[in-house]
């Protein structure tokens, strides 16, 4: 079995975040980026369909040279291959179609990118890229087993789950729950200077027009003084007329 792990270079949430240009452009100054957490889970689910089926384990990544470090975190975590596609990650869009045309021509059985990633929140690669590959699809997938070419994968949905029995090949959308999280790897000292030498292919991206464009961008706004109450009728009174919550 071939799987293509989708990674996002996305900033720690732990970071401080500023936007320049007024306002109009990220500004990556001092900023620590990691692998996006639902790819991570979809990295980890990868490395175990290798380590019990055999699997090969490619990442891929849009993106210019600075994601080449998260890269290669992965591949410290036990991916054979990374791929980046040297564009920039515009939209949703444009980022869906570069990986579609890396996936069509590695003739990936399986394609796991995560629900959605951290930074924009967009949640739309994994279904459009599922849709430009002809490939079928499962969104915010918790669990995910393979024999063969059937699968057998359970998501989430509002108010429960559901159990879906598919085929390859298949794009999935992971989340939290596609494995634990104590079962998530950190690199050790062997892994890291193993992916020094693995192979990181650096692939020109296809010529398109984005779909989409950010304007501006806005931080919410600090939260107010805190007040302290001493009884509950003025509690009550504040939810009502200022808060207007009840």
């Amino acid at each position: 079995m071939k799987i293509l792990v989708c990674i996002s270079h996305v900033p720690d949430t732990t970071s401080k975040i500023n936007f320049s240009d007024n306002d109009t452009k990220f500004d990556a100054n001092g900023v620590n980026f990691v692998i996006n957490p639902n790819d991570e889970f979809g990295l980890t689910r990868a490395m175990w369909f290798k380590e019990k089926q055999g699997a090969s384990v490619h990442v891929i990544n849009v993106g210019g040279p600075q994601t080449e470090p998260t890269l290669r975190k992965a591949l410290a975590i036990g991916a054979d291959e990374a791929i980046r596609i040297d564009t920039p990650a515009v939209d949703g869009f444009s980022v869906a179609l570069q990986l579609a045309q890396v996936a069509k021509d590695g003739d990936y059985d399986l394609i796991i990118g995560g629900r959605e990633s951290i930074d924009y929140n967009g949640g739309m690669v994994p279904g459009m890229l599922a849709k430009m590959i002809g490939a079928n699809f499962v969104n915010t997938c918790i669990s995910l087993e393979i024999e063969g070419a059937s699968v057998t994968a359970i998501r989430e949905i509002d108010g429960g789950k559901e159990t879906l029995q598919t085929s390859l090949p298949l794009v999935i959308g992971g989340q939290k729950g596609l494995v634990e999280e104590s079962d998530l790897r950190i690199p050790n000292m062997r892994g890291i200077m193993q992916a020094r030498s693995k192979p990181l292919h650096v692939k020109p991206g296809v010529e398109q027009s984005p779909r989409s464009q950010a304007t501006t961008y806005e931080k919410p706004a600090p939260r107010g003084a805190v007040k302290l109450l001493d009884n509950v009728d003025e509690l009550i009174d504040l939810l009502h007329n200022e808060a207007k919550v009840i």
